[in-house]
């Protein structure tokens, strides 16, 4: 398929009503208001291409982005495709999920989420703590530098109250991920998520909460499912 026909697609699987709904939930024009379910319609048709993918996300168009997301070949990403799209993420399903999924299936996840947690720019360093989210639900412990995710999980206890919305946001699920996906960091993340207490988000009248850590991670325990990590982050 090629991006005109895609696009074309795309617009005639637009609903207003979905569009109004996205963009209360952080989702920026242009949009035409697609459903997942549908973009995986054409995501079974495409599988992978790199390319595609590219220029898809180039359109700026939210919906074309998500599904590059879905169809990007994370192995062939390179460093500078990433950085681009991260700076072009300023939708919050974006840079917190379809970016960071990306990333963390590409061999330059870590050591740019490392980069984009000092940005200045919150939909930027949102996108790190979320690329580092699925970094450690998705590859073994062996594949971690264990010390170096202890001490971020104290940098979130002393700076998450004073960063903006969606990095205390994406911090708190970096937490719940560490403490649900890293067995031996398990106990640093409940420790963390007491010290922290209750995270507070400005959802602008949204119905949407801010999970709490320490009950997420205390459900991976009583499932059994401490630790087993995720064969794909990409929804």
């Amino acid at each position: 398929m090629t991006v005109q026909q895609i696009m074309t697609e795309l617009k005639s699987m637009g609903s207003d009503s979905i569009r109004t709904l996205l963009m209360k939930h952080g989702i920026k024009e242009p949009l035409f208001g697609v459903k997942v379910e549908h973009l995986k319609t054409i995501q079974k048709k495409v599988k992978k291409d790199y390319q595609l993918a590219k220029d898809l996300y180039a359109t700026g168009n939210a919906d074309a982005m998500y599904l590059a997301g879905l169809i990007a070949d994370d192995a062939h990403m390179t460093a500078a495709d990433l950085q681009t799209w991260v700076r072009q993420a300023v939708s919050q399903n974006i840079s917190e999920y379809t970016v960071p999924w990306v990333a963390a299936g590409s061999p330059h996840g870590y050591e740019l989420a490392l980069q984009w947690i000092d940005s200045p720019d919150e939909h930027i360093a949102a996108a790190g703590w979320a690329t580092l989210r699925d970094i450690v639900a998705l590859r073994p412990d062996t594949a971690l530098d264990l010390p170096a995710l202890k001490a971020l999980i104290a940098r979130v206890v002393t700076t998450i109250a004073a960063v903006d919305d969606r990095v205390r946001m994406m911090m708190n699920s970096f937490i719940i991920a560490l403490g649900s996906y890293v067995t031996a960091l398990s106990p640093d993340a409940i420790a963390a998520a007491k010290k922290i207490g209750t995270v507070i988000v400005d959802m602008h009248g949204r119905a949407c909460k801010v999970p709490d850590a320490v009950a997420y991670i205390d459900k991976a325990k009583s499932k059994g499912t401490l630790g087993k990590k995720k064969k794909m982050v990409k929804c």
